[in-house]
């Protein structure tokens, strides 16, 4: 499917991939504690990535606020502490406020829904390309503007996910 797991998805497997395949394996104590606080750790990150952009949002959007209420209530204050603040909400607290990202849920479900579309529509023109004729040369017009998509996105996709040759694959 032309779909990747959500970050949750990839985080719960780290986690499962740890109970399962390495702490069996762990006699030493100590290492036995790593591995548990590691598994507690990524749970956290779990529980606070459906929030995290959202919190991350309104709280810039606060901190502009906060800047510029701080240096209204410095504005009879003289000295180079209160100009540094009054400079710091002139310049910062002037930044535009954010507008809150889409729900993490909502962006990954059109997300999957679109990528099932990209793959049943290149199934659909492996037929188209099969039958030949001028709907083959459509068709692999329609083929190389997909590709002109999915492309890059691979391309991004390795630039940014490093992987140790160990973990390619078990053989």
């Amino acid at each position: 499917m032309n779909s990747t797991p959500g970050l949750d998805g990839l985080i719960e497997g780290v986690i499962v991939g740890i109970s399962n395949e390495l702490m069996p394996y762990l006699s030493n104590e100590k290492a036995q504690a790593t591995a548990a606080m590691m598994q507690s750790i990524l749970q956290a990150v779990r529980q606070i990535l459906p929030v995290y952009e959202t919190c991350l949002v309104q709280e810039h959007n606060d901190m502009t606020a906060t800047l510029r209420t701080a240096a209204e209530h410095l504005k009879a204050v003289a000295g180079p502490e209160a100009d540094r603040i009054r400079g710091r909400a002139a310049e910062l607290g002037q930044l535009a406020d954010l507008p809150v990202p889409e729900d993490r849920v909502v962006v990954e479900s059109a997300h999957t829904e679109l990528g099932r579309a990209l793959e049943a529509s290149i199934a659909d023109l492996d037929v188209l390309q099969r039958a030949g004729g001028v709907d083959a040369s459509a068709a692999d017009q329609a083929l190389m503007a997909i590709r002109a998509h999915l492309a890059p996105r691979y391309l991004r996709d390795f630039q940014l996910i490093s992987v140790g040759g160990g973990f390619l694959g078990r053989g």
